[in-house]
């Protein structure tokens, strides 16, 4: 067996021996583009979400020498009609960039890549030598002319090279060079029945791009019909949740929230499955490498950009043009190729719909917020620690600590709000109780009895502090916000929780620009 041809299933069987979450429907994607126009495919996503445990299953299913029958038949694949025609059919060749950038730091990357390649392929057609002055894909064209067999390429992780040397290093003029002489032309045609490549950024815009507009994108942006073999959907966590005996909702504040595409609710695989085998959901994301990196693009501050992140962190959305982006992590110019990054690294979810991103769960929060501690923040932190503050006061019942709380948020976040209506102020109120998601689902404008509520609080499961219903009231005093409250009768939609329930009013007078608190304990 080789390291990049003829390496057997190994990969994919250790991954058939843990618990493994069937995403074998990506063959069946993968297969239709063979042999058409579409063979070209690269699907980016952030790290840890099953790009190269894809690559491996990829591998395993066409790999000519291995038979891998036994690792598909029990499998969603097994269902499809070219299940048969294609399983264990073709050579392929696999190549893990990332491998090659640990290796060697230099600028002769590319040509020890190529190197290495056609020695281990020749070990293979041994009755095809190699030429003085063969590269790769001279090698592969004499290959495929005396087999009759096309190839199929696997590359993981792209783009290593293009996040190691920069743009108008020669690493990178040979490394494009390569890109098109193995991808662009009627040989690739000729030589590959097909090409899937995986990384973090998308090949569109990049300095590649010349050398692979060829190829189909899926990406964090745009994932096309390969949007739910990447993580987990929410069946598919509850399901894993029932087989460990853990808590489904737990899982879902932590690893939940991922919009791709048409999938509406994905979880990162690799901190749920992290969190089943120890039993316990904390952050697994720092562990991926990209903090470093998280923290520096934070710390550019482009205009609107702290503002953003603190809204983020409160639980708002905010609108992002990614198509300025050039997929360059070293070209970083404003505030939006800092959101698209992050989006690409998988610290902000992105809605394409609504062209708006937001921190998507509980283990990116703590991510984020430990990125905004490595920044000159400094306001950022304290508000932090605020917040905590904020929630204890509440509940505890401390009106006069809670209305100097909001004071305090309200001051320090007057460059993100116009504070002139009620939807400011409930806005203020968001950023101030961001800490709360820690223990609370938050919803601003619950429905429950004849309206709806401005702020909620519900309280996940596993914690026993009270819920919260909290109404708001502009030029209006803290009283008559309870009153409404108990007249619309807003605990009625958190029914669950009127046993254990804390009612707030906050009031803002526009004169004095203070606040006022009341809270009283709910009497059904």
């Amino acid at each position: 067996m080789g390291t990049y041809i003829n390496i057997g299933n190994a990969g994919f069987q250790s991954a058939r021996n843990s618990e493994y979450v069937d995403k074998s429907g990506l063959i069946a994607v993968v297969n239709r583009t063979l042999f058409s126009e579409a063979r070209f495919s690269c699907v980016t996503r952030c790290r840890r979400f099953g790009k190269s445990m894809a690559a491996k299953m990829l591998y395993a299913y066409y790999d000519k020498w291995c038979d891998s029958r036994s690792l598909f038949e029990d499998l969603q694949i097994a269902r499809e009609p070219g299940f048969e025609k294609h399983l264990n059919k073709y050579p392929v060749i696999y190549l893990d960039l990332s491998d090659f950038v640990t290796r060697y730091k230099d600028e002769t990357i590319v040509r020890k890549a190529d190197a290495e390649l056609r020695a281990e392929i020749q070990v293979v057609y041994p009755d095809i030598p190699l030429r003085e002055g063969d590269d790769l894909m001279s090698y592969l064209v004499r290959v495929v002319d005396e087999t009759k067999e096309p190839f199929i390429f696997i590359i993981d992780e792209w783009d290593a090279i293009c996040r190691e040397f920069r743009a108008g290093t020669s690493a990178m003029d040979e490394y494009v060079d390569w890109l098109r002489r193995m991808f662009k032309g009627g040989l690739s045609q000729q030589v590959f029945a097909g090409v899937y490549m995986t990384g973090i950024l998308p090949v569109k815009k990049y300095r590649t791009e010349s050398a692979l507009n060829n190829f189909i994108e899926y990406s964090m942006v745009d994932p096309g019909d390969m949007a739910g073999y990447f993580g987990f959907t929410k069946d598919e966590v509850r399901e894993l949740a029932g087989k460990y005996r853990a808590d489904f909702d737990d899982l879902e504040k932590w690893y939940d929230g991922y919009r791709i595409g048409g999938e509406t609710s994905m979880f990162n695989p690799n901190s749920v499955m992290m969190a089943l085998r120890k039993k316990w959901c904390t952050s697994y994301w720092g562990k991926t490498g990209a903090f470093d990196a998280v923290a520096d693009y934070i710390g550019m501050n482009y205009e609107g950009l702290k503002d953003d992140i603190i809204y983020m962190l409160s639980g708002g959305r905010v609108n992002v043009n990614t198509t300025k982006f050039q997929n360059d992590m070293s070209v970083i110019r404003d505030k939006d190729d800092v959101l698209t990054v992050l989006i690409h690294l998988g610290y902000l979810a992105y809605d394409r719909e609504e062209e708006e991103c937001y921190v998507p769960n509980f283990e990116v929060f703590c991510e984020m917020s430990n990125a905004v501690e490595r920044t000159d923040w400094t306001n950022v932190i304290a508000a932090l620690e605020d917040s905590k503050h904020l929630l204890r006061a509440t509940l505890r019942g401390d009106e006069e600590a809670v209305a100097r709380g909001i004071d305090q948020a309200h001051d320090e976040n007057t460059s993100i709000l116009s504070y002139n209506d009620e939807n400011s102020l409930s806005c203020v109120l968001s950023l101030a109780y961001y800490y709360a998601r820690n223990d609370y689902i938050v919803r601003r404008e619950l429905a429950g009895g004849k309206g709806f509520a401005d702020l909620v609080m519900i309280p996940r499961k596993n914690v026993s502090s009270p819920a919260l219903v909290i109404e708001l009231k502009y030029n209006r005093d803290a009283d008559s916000a309870i009153r409404q409250i108990k007249e619309k009768n807003y605990p009625e939609g958190i029914a669950e929780h009127k046993d254990n329930l804390l009612l707030v009013g906050i009031s803002y007078d526009r004169e004095t620009k203070t606040h006022s608190c009341r809270i009283e304990k709910y009497r059904d």
